[in-house]
């Protein structure tokens, strides 16, 4: 870690809008938050954007990371978690990475105070005909930032059962606001500094709770043959140039 590794650094792009956000360690200014409404235009504009509110000679400064790991969209996540990742190895600083359900769920508790005294809540996003992404939080006291993900998100099926018995208006959309989120993010990562918490880049994964490939099995009426090339199994002698029947 540079000597004047003092930024803190976090990027959120599990919507349709990246955003990121800049704040010194400690906390001693204001954050910095810049956000891009670019859609499937991330993977050629992330790195400019970065440079927007940070420019690249300048990243010897970031001294810590925070990078939302979604649920969210499969690319998008994806991108700024290898940036962040990348980043994090070869400044060797802290990388978190959050997810966007418990961004969300903290911004909730901050604009709705009577979650703070729920037991549990869960956010949901529904998939057109796939199901519902769904994920319970909860206030626990011994949790980084006092807002625990007691269940990670995952997909249920149409029709599945989940939050049984719990009242409705503790069943609430996990709706992104990249800007308003990512400072959640900003948040988490000056409270990991607090406590001086080592933040290895090695197990910060995006979180993909369906699969970007549909493995439905099909009948095998529906499924196409494609013919493969013939490959010669390993120690088979291969045709001498120019035989063949006489």
């Amino acid at each position: 870690m540079s000597a004047r590794a003092s930024l803190l650094l976090a990027l959120h792009s599990s919507s349709d809008c990246l955003a990121v956000g800049l704040q010194p360690l400690a906390a001693t200014e204001p954050p910095q938050v810049l956000a891009f409404p670019l859609g499937r235009q991330l993977s050629g504009a992330l790195l400019p954007c970065l440079e927007q509110l940070l420019p690249a000679p300048r990243w010897t400064e970031i001294g810590r990371l925070v990078v939302a790991t979604g649920p969210g969209g499969f690319t998008s996540t994806r991108l700024t978690v290898v940036l962040a990742r990348t980043l994090a190895q070869q400044l060797a600083v802290p990388l978190h990475g959050v997810g966007s359900f418990l961004a969300v769920a903290r911004r909730l508790v901050r604009q709705r105070p009577e979650l703070a005294g729920a037991e549990r809540f869960w956010l949901v996003q529904e998939l057109p005909r796939r199901g519902t992404v769904a994920g319970c939080y909860g206030a626990d006291p011994g949790a980084l930032g006092a807002i625990a993900e007691l269940e990670q998100p995952r997909l249920f099926l149409p029709g599945a059962a989940f939050a049984q018995g719990l009242a409705p208006d503790l069943i609430l959309p996990a709706a992104v606001e990249a800007p308003l989120d990512v400072l959640e993010l900003l948040a988490l990562g000056q409270a990991a500094a607090a406590q001086g918490l080592a933040g290895p880049w090695q197990p910060v994964l995006p979180i993909y709770p369906t699969s970007p490939v549909d493995f439905t099995p099909q009948p095998s009426s529906q499924v196409p043959v494609v013919p493969l090339p013939a490959v010669p199994l390993p120690g088979t002698p291969l045709p001498k140039s120019g035989s063949g029947a006489g």
